[in-house]
């Protein structure tokens, strides 16, 4: 099966539904930005009701764009999960002062706590484990934290390419799920091809990490759009796949859609029930618009927009 499906559809070709594909993709998630959501004139035209929307912060953001976004998602109707990246929060008075506006300002009860994408520390925390250890979701009632996880691995956390230290910490946040009442869960980097998707997954649960895994899946985008974001994120063994691609001008030319990964996981997981992937979390490299469209094309009627009659 190849990796990327380039395939050019007639606009007004129908899609035939896969019904794994369809049962895969109940309770997605999708990310946003406060730039990009801007653009977005309601979200309840583009996502099912209840979809979760967490909003990246990239640094340099302030806060108060951030919670803005948070408060616009959560009056149009949607349980909102903002990143807490530890390297851009100088000190646990500010991120405690960060939860406070969260929940004042948009009742968030949910966060994906992660390091975050800068080199150095900007002052305390370095790790979302040091975040958790506060206690400060916890006070404040938090009922949902979700950590990173990282199929392909992680060489700003393993420099030598193993996955040794991505999954201490991991046994380190399976334990603290397993002593403290919050629902958890791994929300992971996209890539591109499912085999090693699946043997990730299998071998974390042998581990004895069972953790519910969200897999991160790049939604529709031109190439050079996915090869830039591959780049920015780390992303490894996928990157060279895109590569090779990129070799070939008629398929640089064509959009990318997450097709063939999301129906071979989605066979997988129909295959095998106890699969310790739960959900998809889609990354809309393509534009959020695009993103909604491949999913409501390819989930049937259950993923129909909140404000679909």
């Amino acid at each position: 099966m190849a990796l990327l499906n380039f395939k050019k559809r007639d606009a007004a070709e129908p899609r035939t539904v896969n019904p794994a594909v369809e049962a895969f993709l109940q309770g997605y998630s999708i990310e946003v930005m406060p730039r990009t959501a801007e653009k977005v004139e309601s979200f309840r035209d583009l996502l099912p009701e209840g979809t979760r929307v967490y909003i990246a912060h990239i640094e340099g953001t302030p806060i108060g764009d951030m919670v803005a976004t948070a408060r616009r998602l959560a009056r149009e109707g949607y349980p909102v999960m903002p990143h807490f990246p530890a390297r851009i929060i100088k000190d646990k008075a500010t991120l405690e002062n960060w939860i406070a506006m969260y929940q004042g300002e948009a009742g968030v009860e949910q966060a994906l706590l992660l390091a975050g994408g800068v080199a150095e520390p900007h002052g305390a925390f370095d790790s979302s484990m040091q975040l958790m250890d506060t206690g400060l979701f916890d006070k404040a009632g938090f009922k949902r934290l979700h950590v990173a996880g990282h199929p392909e691995g992680n060489r700003d956390i393993d420099p030598d390419g193993s996955f040794q230290n991505v999954e201490d910490a991991l046994r380190w946040k399976q334990a603290f799920s397993e002593r403290t009442d919050a629902e958890m869960a791994l929300a992971t980097q996209f890539a591109f091809d499912a085999k090693p998707i699946i043997a990730w997954a299998n071998a974390l649960k042998e581990a004895g990490i069972t953790l519910p895994i969200h897999i991160g899946i790049a939604g529709p985008a031109k190439l050079q759009t996915l090869i830039k974001f591959a780049i920015a994120c780390g992303v490894g063994p996928s990157l060279k796949v895109l590569q090779k691609r990129a070799m070939d001008v008629s398929k640089l030319l064509l959009p990318y859609e997450p097709t063939d990964v999301v129906s071979a996981l989605a066979e997988h997981k129909a295959a095998n029930p106890d699969f310790n992937i739960t959900n998809v979390h889609f990354f809309p490299l393509g534009g959020i618009k695009t993103n909604a469209n491949w999913a409501i094309e390819n989930g049937g009627e259950s993923a129909r927009p909140a404000n679909a009659t």
